[in-house]
């Protein structure tokens, strides 16, 4: 298709007239077409139907090494579901710690541990005068609502083709000692869908922070959540705990991962891994917060999942079902949009997420244009902190819960959107 750029205002305001028509169509269609979060299927749940039935009666109740998991004890998890979760976030099972049902409530409890009563013998950080932490954008806006929460003045750092820009992270950290921390989601990122380089994990390892008490929330989601089941269309990831052993900095990172998108949403099994003194000094606060987590849904899982080969066979399945929907979306922002020069889009082998880049100072445009016609999309700018988009450009499309033919018709309706929008924008801008 002819670039908006390159043609006149006569055919550029011929070109709104019919899409506006196409999109007066649209809005008498009263649609209800929602795609803002990244939830699992309903067809996705259903995979996980046997869990139901996992636990049946009062001999099934037992852990791997007896524990009867309807009592109390086990703290840090019965042993098979450390060793699994371990698996997943790269650590030995005695340096991983399985919580309740969400990596979210982990990660925040991580940082309110760190007001409270510091990491490691530093001053809590809710003594301190100012409390920073980096990141990456665009990024999750559930990462940056939980330091806003607390305070924490974020800071912006470019994501790049490779992950976080690292010179801009090794200077601020070196410098700075009340930076605290870094958000990463280092396997098909979100909003992005990248996955950090080798390189990139490498320089995590070898930072030299300025805060003894800097720590990287590393956030592996979707570490297992491939596209494609075919493993040359598969990014790999370096072992990021290795990596700082590796790099003398055992202590640098924490591992998140939960099963919320491998089994039920919300309802899942979630573990905090990380070097042995952090998991130490970890546990030693929650014995006060809690006798155990939910052993109970530990071992339904463990029953269901089996082992790591199990957790990659449910994978693929989640894979075959997600595919067909990215796919769709991939087509219709390329028969809409493709050559026409006012719009990127990602196209991640994995992951939750298309991020998808307007003309600045069109993203807000698009979101209300569409949710006007019945198309809802996440609000723009919330892949930011504070919610604030410096150029209005970015949005996150989840394509993962409507069927198929609903986002046919949302990927009609949002190419729809941008190119009037876009028009709208080179218009003003020759006036």
């Amino acid at each position: 298709m002819k670039p908006y750029s390159i043609r006149s205002n006569e055919e550029l305001a011929a070109e709104k007239k019919e899409l506006e028509k196409k999109y007066e169509e649209f809005k008498a269609r009263g649609l209800k077409l929602d795609i803002t979060r990244g939830k699992p299927s309903a067809l996705q749940l259903d995979l996980s139907e046997p869990l139901l039935t996992a636990v049946v009666k009062n001999e099934d109740c037992r852990a791997a090494d007896g524990t009867d998991c309807r009592n109390y004890g086990l703290q840090n998890g019965i042993p098979e579901m450390r060793e699994l979760m371990g698996q997943i976030a790269g650590a030995p099972a005695d340096q991983t710690i399985v919580c309740g049902n969400a990596s979210l409530n982990i990660m925040f409890d991580t940082v309110s541990r760190a007001f409270t009563h510091g990491i490691c013998g530093n001053t809590p950080w809710g003594k301190l005068d100012k409390v920073k932490f980096l990141c990456p954008v665009p990024g999750y806006d559930r990462h940056f609502a939980v330091t806003e929460h607390f305070g924490v003045e974020m800071v912006n750092v470019p994501m790049l083709p490779t992950g976080p820009d690292m010179d801009m992270v090794e200077e601020l950290v070196s410098k700075d000692d009340s930076i605290k921390g870094i958000w990463c989601v280092p396997k098909y990122s979100n909003p992005q869908g990248i996955t950090y380089s080798d390189e990139t994990v490498r320089r995590f390892a070898r930072l030299k922070p300025a805060a003894d008490d800097f720590r990287i929330f590393w956030d592996n989601a979707y570490g297992l959540h491939h596209l494609y089941n075919d493993e040359s269309k598969q990014d790999k990831l370096l072992n990021i705990i290795e990596e700082c052993e590796k790099a003398g900095n055992p202590d640098l990172v924490f591992v998140f991962c939960s099963t919320s998108k491998i089994t039920y949403a919300g309802a899942g099994v979630a573990a905090i891994a990380s070097s042995k003194k952090n998991i130490a000094e970890i546990s030693n606060h929650i014995k006060y917060q809690t006798i155990g987590s939910d052993k109970m849904n530990q071992l339904r899982h463990i029953k269901f999942l089996k082992d790591f080969d199990g957790l990659k066979a449910q994978m693929a399945k989640h894979a075959d079902l997600l595919r067909p929907n990215f796919e769709m979306v991939y087509k219709k922002l390329n028969e809409h949009l493709g050559g026409l020069e006012i719009a990127k889009w990602t196209e991640p082998k994995g992951g939750y997420f298309i991020c998808f880049e307007a003309l600045d100072g069109c993203a807000a445009d698009i979101v209300k244009m569409a949710k006007e016609a019945g198309l809802s999309l996440t609000e723009a700018g919330s892949v930011f902190p504070y919610h604030k988009d410096p150029r209005d450009s970015y949005i996150r499309i989840a394509p993962s819960m409507p069927p198929v033919h609903e986002l046919e018709m949302a990927g009609d309706l949002f190419g729809l959107c941008v190119k009037i929008v876009s028009i709208n924008k080179l218009l003003a801008e020759r006036a």
